[in-house]
This record gives structure tokens, sequence and C-alpha cells, in this order.
């Protein structure tokens, strides 16, 4: 058995030297409702560098200890069984999988997973058929106030990143006329507009965001999902219309840095923020769990129907 180690830190960028790969023995025998599985995948997301320091800052979010094995979202399949509704062969996932090769874990805290949901492709249970794509789909349920026919305009940061691609196209198929995406390369403007639907895209990199975001959105922007942050959140924010909408689904730009979450706006960007009275609250997917079995059959049923791409 292999597993994966951490080493806390604070501020900077993580490096290789923060890990480790351990190879130990796991149990020879399992109690009553535990199950063996065998890792097949694992969620590697921006919030776990906020598990990296001692101080998380958030309630929901423990820190990994030093030495002690990593956890994230992951999915396995059990090799032996001691609990009554899981057998040899069946397909489980958790928000608190370790990084391992092999577990034994409480079978209580395990879902079963149904491969046909998903086409057979389980992975998409970590991502789009997953908390990924939850987050997409209740982010603007619950805070985008999007309505068909309302002629709104949204924006996406970090729109090519597992989150924003399926939150612009999610977008569309809620009701937004236009939906205008940002990243990092080329490639990934060019795979948003001709691949996932994106009426356009910026890359952040290259020519003046505030111009290109001006000339893209003529009507300005109704709702913006927000995955990053720092100055490319203040460019959108400065053109947002009144009464419009930010979706903090997360900081990126903010992550490497002891900041509090979510980190406050320049002055000049929340006196925009107040006097055009846009909605910034933050957003927390684990607080609509009673949605999530819903939501998740409606992104099994865009990704079969083809409406949502991965």
């Amino acid at each position: 058995l292999f597993d994966f180690k951490i080493i806390l830190g604070k501020n900077g960028v993580p490096v290789a030297e923060n890990f480790r790969l351990e190879q130990s023995t796991i149990a020879d025998t399992m109690q009553a409702g535990q199950v063996r599985v065998r890792t097949l995948y694992l969620s590697v997301d921006p919030y776990m560098r906020c598990r990296m320091n001692e101080d998380t800052g958030s309630d929901y979010l423990l820190p990994w200890q030093l030495s002690e094995v990593a956890d994230g979202g992951g999915i396995g399949v059990v090799e032996e069984s001691k609990h009554g509704n899981l057998a040899k062969g069946d397909f489980v996932t958790s928000f608190s999988w370790p990084w391992q090769t092999v577990a034994i874990l409480d079978g209580s805290l395990l879902q079963k997973l149904v491969p046909q949901l998903v086409n057979g492709r389980l992975s998409y249970f970590l991502g789009a058929a997953g908390i990924t794509g939850l987050t997409a789909l209740l982010g603007i349920k619950e805070k985008g106030h999007v309505s068909v026919g309302a002629n709104q305009t949204m924006v996406v940061s970090g729109a090519a990143g597992a989150c924003g691609s399926l939150a612009g196209q999610i977008g569309h198929l809620e009701g937004c006329s236009r939906v205008v995406g940002i990243a990092g390369t080329d490639e990934k403007c060019s795979i948003l507009v001709q691949e996932m639907g994106f009426d356009a895209a910026i890359n952040y990199k290259k020519g003046n965001v505030a111009e290109q975001l001006r000339e893209l959105c003529p009507g300005g922007v109704d709702v913006y999902f927000d995955n990053v942050g720092g100055d490319i959140s203040d460019t959108v924010i400065s053109q947002m219309n009144q009464n419009s909408h930010i979706i903090l689904c997360g900081q990126i730009s903010q992550y490497n840095k002891d900041v509090p979450y979510p980190p406050p706006l320049p002055p000049d960007i929340e006196k925009i923020q107040k006097e055009r009275n846009i909605t910034r609250e933050r957003f927390l997917v684990l607080n609509y769990m009673d949605k999530q079995e819903a939501s998740m059959l409606q992104l099994c049923q865009w990704i079969q129907e083809g409406k949502l791409k991965v």
C-alpha cells in the first residue's frame, strides 16, 4: 500500500518537498461495517491549498495534519465487505477518501455509485456529476438569479477549469443569453468557444481585459461566476450592472497568501459594489445538500443528452 503524506505551510506556493510518499502494510482483519477498497480516482482541487494551513480559514475545512495521510474526494471499488449494503465489486465514493492505493473504510460513510448514470465514466462523479458540477449548478441557481428571457450576460473567471467550464454551459442551460469566459491561454479560450458553447472568451494574459470585456459585454455584466478573485475580479465587478450578482465560488488567486476568506475588495471596487447593489455572498455548496440528489440527476441527464460537455 502506498500513501501520500503532507507537511504544512502557510504563505507561498506548495512544492514537492511539502509531500512524501510512503510504503506501508494494511491490516489483515476488518471490523463489522468496514470495507476494503482499492482506489481508482482522486480529485485534486484548489481548496486543498487551504488545508495545508494550520488554520484553514473555514469552519467546514479541517487542516491536513503533519505526517498523516492526505484526503479528499475519491472513488474506489470494494474488494472485501463486512457492510450489509456494500458488496465486492461495488463502486463507492467519499469526500474524505485517503490518498492511498488500498484502504479499510467505514462503509456507512461511503456512497454507492451507479456507473450507468454517467455512461460508465466513473471519474465524472468527482467532476461534472459530483461536487464540482453541483457547485456550478447550485451556485447559479441559488446565487445567480438567472431567469429565462431576461437577456442576462454572465462572465465566468477560471472558465476553463473543472467548475468554470461547467458553470458557463449551465448558465446557458438556465437561461443566460450571453456567456463570456476568462482563461489563461488561447487554446483554453478556443475550447471554451468551439466545444463548450461559450459566446466568447478572453485570454487575460493578452491585451487589455477591461477593454475586451466592454467590447464583448456591451450591455454590462449581470452575473459573475467568480473562481479567482484578485485583479481579474476587480475588473469584472467594475463593469457589472445595477442589482447584478456575484456567485462567490472561489478565490484561487489568493490561496497562497495569508488573507481572510473571502478576501476583502479594494476600497474603490467595494464602493462600486455597494453603489450598484451588487450581491457578493459567500457560497458553500455543502449548505444545499438537501438538493444534492435532484441536482445530480439533472447533471447526469444533461451529460447523457450531450448538453453538458466534460
